[in-house]
């Protein structure tokens, strides 16, 4: 039973490794701003959860586990808020470049 638990746990750590570093990929090879931090982002929900669900699963169920799925949960709320808040900042202060970028009609009013 040990050893398939660690097993899960392993796959879990290196699914997160893998989506951390298809985000750091990303982050590179995107130019546009809004697309860079949505390469980020993915690595904060996804790359996080998985490397923390995988520890959760190595340490057994315990104090220590429950503090880092309260951890997962702040990732979880706190991240997609605070990507949220600096994408409509860019879409603000340089409204000229994200419309070049995105192709926007004219007709479209931001």
């Amino acid at each position: 039973m040990e050893i398939f638990r660690f097993i899960v746990g392993a796959v879990f750590i290196l699914a997160g490794l893998v989506v951390a570093c298809i985000a750091v990929i990303g982050n590179y090879k995107f130019k546009f701003v809004l697309n860079r931090m949505h390469a980020a982002a993915l690595n904060d929900t996804l790359g996080i959860l998985f490397v923390l669900f995988g520890l959760i699963i190595l340490n057994g169920w315990n104090f220590t586990s429950l503090k880092m799925f309260v951890l997962i949960c702040f990732f979880w709320m706190a991240s997609p808020v605070a990507s949220h808040l600096l994408a409509r900042l860019e879409i603000t202060t340089n409204k000229q470049q994200v419309k070049k970028e995105c192709e926007v009609a004219d007709d479209v009013d931001f």
